[in-house]
C-alpha cells in the first residue's frame, strides 16, 4: 500500500490540522462534498516495524507527554510501537475517533504540534490509514497509545524526522445523538431511517428569503468556532420540488470540511453549534449560489439541509 503523508507539517500546527480527505474550497464558497471522504477500507498501515531502541515516552493517557530521544537518534523507517493496548473495538479505515496527537521534530525535540492546545478534549477526525494521523490509531484497540517515527523528507521534500505519539480516546458515533428538540412550524419536516438518514419533505408555502436554522437535536459537546473543520452527516435538497441533489448517507460515510469552505447559509447553520447537534437549514439563493447553476443544483435555487454535527478540529488562532 502506498502511504501519502500530508505535507508542509513543518510550516505550522495549523497546517497539520487540516487533515486531507476536507473538501475543497473556492472563492465562492461550496456546499459540501460527501465523496470527499476516505474510503473505508481494511485495516492496513505503512509500518515497517517497531521504533528505534532507546526511544522513551512518559505521561498520563489523554495528557501531556514527554518524549526522550537517544544521542543522535534520526529515524530510518516509518515505524510504530503500541506502548498502552486499549480494550476498544479496533481502529480502521473510516472510522470517526477523538484522539490526542504531539508531533516532535526527531532531530531537535521541539515540539511541533500539541492538539490539547487546540482541542483539550481531543481532536475529532475521520480516520484514513494513509494520513500520518489515521495511521497512528489503526489497526489497535480504542484506549491505545503508539509511539510512530517518519524519516526526513516523508512529509515532504525537506521536511526534518518526526516522532507522533497518539492516544485513541473514543469513537464517535456516525448520527447526532443530542437531545431532541421540537420542530418549527413552517419549517421543512424531517423523517428518520432506522440508521439515522433523513427524508425531507418541503412546505407548500414559499421559501424564505433570509436563511433560517432550527435545531433537531440539541449536542452538548464543543461548540463549532469560525474557521473549525466539521465531521458531519448531511443530506441537502431542493426546496422546489424537493429532490435530493447530494447526501453523504447516500454515499456511506461522514464527510468533513471548514467551515470557511463552504457557502455563506451552510456556514451560518455550523458556527455555534454544538457537537452532537442536528440542525435543519433553509437557505435562499443570496446566501447559497446566487443566480448560478451548480451540478444539480439549477440558478437561484433555495436549498434545504439536515445535518448532523459529529466532530470538530478547532482552527488555531491563526487560522481564524
Amino acid at each position: 500500500m502506498r502511504f501519502r503523508p500530508i505535507a508542509s507539517l513543518s510550516v505550522a500546527a495549523v497546517a497539520v490540522l487540516l487533515l486531507a480527505g476536507c473538501a475543497g474550497s473556492s472563492d465562492d464558497g461550496q456546499t459540501p462534498d460527501a465523496s470527499a471522504s476516505p474510503d473505508a477500507g481494511q485495516c492496513q498501515t505503512p509500518f515497517t516495524g517497531d521504533v528505534p531502541a532507546g526511544l522513551e515516552v512518559s505521561g498520563d493517557f489523554k495528557g501531556e507527554v514527554t518524549v526522550t530521544r537517544p544521542d543522535g537518534f534520526a529515524p530510518s523507517a516509518i515505524q510504530r510501537s503500541t506502548l498502552i493496548e486499549g480494550t476498544g473495538d479496533e481502529v480502521k479505515a473510516g472510522d470517526l475517533v477523538k484522539a490526542n496527537y504531539t508531533v516532535i521534530d526527531a532531530s531537535t525535540g521541539e515540539v511541533a504540534l500539541d492538539s490539547l492546545k487546540s482541542d483539550p478534549s481531543g481532536m475529532d477526525m475521520i480516520v484514513n490509514a494513509q494520513q500520518i494521523f489515521g495511521a497512528a490509531v489503526s489497526c489497535v484497540p480504542i484506549g491505545s497509545r503508539t509511539v510512530s517515527t517518519f524519516p526526513a523528507g516523508t512529509l515532504g521534500e525537506g521536511s526534518p524526522a518526526y516522532i507522533l505519539v497518539a492516544d485513541s480516546i473514543s469513537e464517535l458515533p456516525t448520527r447526532a445523538e443530542g437531545t431532541e428538540v421540537a420542530p418549527v412550524e413552517g419549517m421543512p419536516t424531517v423523517t428518520f431511517a432506522d440508521n439515522g438518514a433523513p427524508t425531507i419533505t418541503v412546505p407548500s408555502t414559499p421559501a424564505p428569503t433570509e436563511t433560517r436554522v432550527e435545531n433537531l437535536r440539541q449536542g452538548t459537546g464543543d461548540v463549532v468556532n469560525p474557521g473549525d473543520t466539521v465531521i458531519v452527516q448531511y443530506t441537502g435538497v431542493l426546496y422546489d420540488g424537493g429532490t435530493v441533489f447530494d447526501s453523504s448517507w447516500d454515499k456511506g460515510a461522514p464527510t468533513q470540511f471548514a467551515t470557511t469552505d463552504v457557502v455563506p447559509g451552510f456556514k451560518q447553520a455550523l458556527e455555534g453549534q454544538t457537537v452532537g447537534s442536528q440542525v435543519v437549514a433553509v437557505i435562499p439563493p443570496a446566501d447559497g449560489y446566487g443566480d448560478q447553476a451548480k451540478g444539480s443544483i439549477p440558478a437561484n435555487s433555495t436549498l434545504v439541509f439536515v445535518v448532523d454535527i459529529l466532530g470538530v478540529q478547532h482552527a488555531t488562532p491563526a487560522a481564524q
